[in-house]
């Protein structure tokens, strides 16, 4: 494949996984997945964020994190097909859990995964506009879109983390190369005094960052 090919077949799956209906055929894949400990196995799809395979930076995450709470009411920012609100409900058995996304599929796929694995009454996998304005989260994990843009991301990462309740954290995994070390001191920068943002763990070329207020 050329490179011309290859970067518009990539600019194609983004505008997918970005887009509320994604124009690819709906293809469900099983997947054997390893979520902190639990061999699971999921669906998958077409034209959502990594659709065929754990994603490294999403399992850089659910290694290097640190034991979530048994309770609380935790996001997962970014939901794509669960894993993160999978292993959130798995870890944390009386955790009240929102996953996020703006892509309906993966929305779609997140509740059928949960209801796979017996957890579905505790996750709600919904669009931005339908999580509670005044909820407030105890823990907030993500691998967030950096491929929106800067702009956009900031903008995300500003609209949510503030919702994080006193005493709360978020960790957040982003690539080394795609500005991790200085989205560290973006967020310190712009979220203030109030919370604290630091390089929690580096693995395979991502960071970990932890957000705590």
């Amino acid at each position: 494949m050329s490179d011309k090919k290859t970067a518009n077949t990539q600019v194609k799956q983004v505008e997918q996984y970005f887009s509320a209906k994604p124009s690819s055929q709906d293809v469900r894949r099983t997947l054997r997945v390893n979520l902190r400990g639990h061999e699971v196995e999921v669906e998958a799809s077409n034209g959502v964020f990594s659709g065929h395979r754990l994603d490294l930076g999403t399992s850089v995450l659910l290694r290097q994190a640190p034991q979530p709470p048994a309770g609380g009411v935790m996001l997962d920012l970014g939901c794509g097909w669960g894993p993160i609100a999978l292993a959130l409900g798995l870890e944390s058995p009386q955790a009240d859990i929102w996953a996020v996304d703006v892509n309906e599929r993966a929305l779609e796929l997140t509740q059928a995964n949960a209801a796979r694995l017996n957890i579905a009454g505790r996750i709600h996998a919904v669009k931005t506009d339908q999580v509670p304005q005044d909820l407030r989260f105890d823990l907030i994990w993500s691998n967030p879109p950096i491929r929106v843009g800067k702009s956009e991301l900031h903008s995300l990462l500003m609209t949510w983390l503030p919702r994080l309740n006193i005493g709360g954290r978020a960790y957040l995994v982003v690539q080394k190369n795609l500005g991790g070390d200085s989205l560290i001191a973006w967020l310190a920068q712009e979220l203030g005094d109030e919370y604290e943002v630091r390089k929690y763990a580096s693995s395979k070329g991502y960071r970990v960052i932890e957000v705590s207020r």
